[in-house]
């Protein structure tokens, strides 16, 4: 007996990894609904399901990311409701926070935020350096510094606006890439990585399922935020003024504006989800703060809650 019972766990230690599904989690991009991402989070960890792949897009790359460098859903909702926003994403000046008006090396403030940057090169006035650094700190703090040191193997989705294309970030600095990947154009200065001119990943590909089987995903449950149908327009016919835009750098967006690929990538990814998790949301993307974020974190476990018994099944592992 002692023989058989040492033979079957010889034969179990045999059995490849590969044999249990690998789970992906897709995060899509949508400002301060990103916080429903971490209410979905709690849920998946009172469920005891552990993703093995994470991609997130915009803000689904700053809830990834830092899911990925070690941090908890309650630290993530702690996050949520203690930061200062609005001062993260302006780079709100705490010097001149009580200044009506002030210049200072080109910059003009008021009360502290930064309105006009003579030396602003490119579109988007927000340099992003303020909420880059915060990232950086909380990465470097559960000893994350780049994609190699993570926990969980992640990578977020940004876009090229010279060229229109999507960019894929896995290596390199994980502060930078989430930063890149949530750059809305016209707001965010992009974000110069490996020759690329990155602006929020959004503009391409904002449930990024598909990123999420390309990592070897069996199994991906999407979390989308979007709250309005995405319905294919019909195609605006301006070649006139595309080699103005090119010239410009601005030709990836003119291209964006005139086909919205976004659209018909969203709508496949959406089809292609395993479990797709859509939290019914009373927010935009700017609704930041204490007890929005507290609002939209409960909308996001009912919202997984609901689809709980899909989640547990297909996730459950092989009885032997």
């Amino acid at each position: 007996m002692r023989k058989t019972l040492h033979l079957i766990f010889c034969l179990a230690l045999l059995i490849p990894a590969s044999a249990q599904p690998k789970i992906g989690l897709a995060l899509g991009g949508g400002g301060a609904k990103g916080a429903a991402e971490v209410g979905v989070l709690k849920v998946l960890e009172e469920a005891g399901i552990r993703p093995d792949f994470i991609v997130g897009t915009s803000i689904g790359s700053i809830v990834g990311g830092l899911y990925a460098a070690g941090y908890t859903a309650a630290e993530l909702e702690t996050m949520f409701q203690t930061q200062e926003w609005l001062s993260l994403l302006t780079d709100r000046s705490s010097t001149f926070a009580s200044e009506p008006y002030k210049t200072v090396d080109g910059v003009t403030y008021i009360f502290g935020f930064p309105i006009l940057d003579r030396e602003a090169k490119g579109v988007g006035l927000m340099k992003g350096y303020t909420i880059e650094h915060m990232l950086d700190s909380m990465a470097c703090a559960k000893g994350c510094t780049d994609f190699k040191s993570l926990k969980i193997p992640f990578c977020c989705v940004a876009a090229d606006i010279r060229s229109g294309t999507e960019v894929i970030l896995r290596e390199g600095s994980l502060a930078r890439a989430m930063r890149a990947s949530m750059a809305i154009p016209g707001v965010f200065k992009s974000v110069e990585i490996d020759g690329h001119k990155l602006v929020d990943g959004g503009m391409l590909n904002n449930l990024p399922v598909d990123i999420c089987r390309q990592m070897g995903a069996d199994i991906v449950i999407a979390v989308d935020l979007q709250q309005n149908d995405q319905k294919p327009r019909p195609q605006t016919d301006l070649s006139a003024i595309q080699g103005l835009a090119d010239l410009i750098g601005l030709g990836g967006i003119l291209n964006w504006v005139t086909n919205r690929p976004d659209i018909e990538k969203y709508n496949a990814n959406r089809q292609s989800a395993n479990i797709y998790i859509h939290p019914v949301m009373d927010a935009d993307v700017t609704s930041f703060g204490n007890k929005n974020a507290a609002r939209l974190i409960q909308q996001g476990v009912d919202a997984a809650n609901a689809v709980l018994p899909s989640l547990t099944s297909l996730t459950a592992k092989p009885q032997p």
